[in-house]
């Protein structure tokens, strides 16, 4: 096959790129410049869209001998994934900005450039797995769970996983980095990117309000009693307990946790840990990376964070929307997150949480 390798300067798409070239495949790298700017962006190890970033992915591609491009795709990567970023914050939501990236710029605009060429797909780093069958080729978790990335690649439809190829989902990340030092890639020792990419000083918080404003206003208990004031609703998180900078402290002493986020009225509501609890939540625009579901009840398991427990589950569709009904109540979940349904390893599909019970 014809492949494009998505190059982000670490080691995962390094060792990705040179086995597919390994595995017989013509290969050309190419690494995403997603700024116009990039000293806006988090650098060093942080990162993964930096300047430092571009020359690493040059330098692994110089080694493992094809040639290597730059993508501009700063536009795409503003409208598609930072501009949502700051609408789902703005609606009171908690959204993930890298799920969003491999939707919008990963897996759609990439793919789509890469098939228009002529190529037959992309080649990228993730540790996750397909699996080709009578149903089609469906995704899957990758054998190392500690770095499994299925959660942020559900996003993704039948049609992109049919040009998606992960060579690392059958290998851990220990053997990843002996394998590079093996190759001669300077980047083997690496550290692996954290935080999100865009905000330059790991202040989300402050990032936020210096876009939305840091408009006042109030913190109140479920019974609506003013108990303290905020700079900005949207800076707070479902689950939240530290920070609140609460003026009226319980007649117990136990801490408050943010139950509710009301960005219309720019209010924030606080309660007791046990009103966190929700047993069914509701996703809004399902993607299946299989066979959709039915209209009937499934037993399986749904996870809500990228590296989160797998909760055991029945889930269904209802009047569009995907629904998990849970058997263990689940503290903390907020609507803008994703819910990813699996079948044992079998990714089966995820949709946006727009509301919980």
């Amino acid at each position: 096959m014809r492949l494009i390798a998505a190059m982000s300067g670490g080691v995962d798409s390094a060792v990705a790129a040179a086995r597919a070239v390994e595995a017989g495949h013509e290969v050309i790298g190419v690494h995403l410049a997603l700024s116009a700017n990039p000293q806006k962006y988090r650098s060093g190890a942080r990162g993964c869209c930096t300047i430092e970033d571009s020359h690493d992915a040059r330098r692994a591609a110089d080694v493992i001998g094809i040639p290597f491009y730059i993508w501009d795709m700063a536009e795409e990567f503003h409208d598609g994934v930072v501009e949502d970023f700051l609408a789902e914050y703005a609606a009171g939501r908690t959204p993930n900005p890298c799920l969003r990236c491999n939707e919008k710029i990963k897996f759609a605009a990439v793919l789509d450039r890469a098939r228009a060429m002529g190529f037959d797909g992309v080649v990228t780093g993730h540790y996750a797995r397909t699996q080709v069958s009578e149903s089609g080729k469906t995704l899957h978790r990758a054998v190392d769970h500690s770095k499994d990335q299925s959660y942020v690649l559900s996003v993704l439809t039948v049609e992109q996983i049919s040009g998606a190829v992960f060579p690392l989902g059958d290998t851990t990340k220990v053997d990843i980095r002996k394998e590079a030092e093996a190759r001669g890639l300077a980047v083997a020792q690496k550290p692996d990117s954290h935080d999100i990419c865009f905000v330059p000083s790991g202040d989300n918080a402050g990032w936020l309000r210096d876009r939305l404003g840091s408009d006042v206003g109030p913190i109140v208990d479920q019974s609506g009693t003013k108990i303290g004031e905020h700079k900005g609703a949207y800076t707070y998180t479902i689950g939240q307990r530290k920070g609140l900078g609460l003026t009226i402290p319980t007649p117990d002493g136990s801490p408050r946790f943010v139950l509710k986020i009301e960005p219309v009225t720019n209010t924030v509501v606080v309660g007791a840990r046990e009103d966190l609890a929700i047993t069914t939540m509701r996703g809004e625009r399902p993607v299946w990376c299989g066979p959709a579901v039915d209209g009937q009840k499934h037993k399986g398991f749904v996870q809500i964070r990228a590296h989160g427990a797998a909760l055991t589950c029945t889930y269904f569709i209802e009047n569009g929307l995907l629904v998990a009904v849970l058997e263990t109540p689940l503290l903390g979940l907020a609507t803008g997150q994703a819910m990813v349904i699996y079948d044992g390893d079998r990714v089966v599909g995820s949709a946006t949480i727009c509301e919980t019970q």
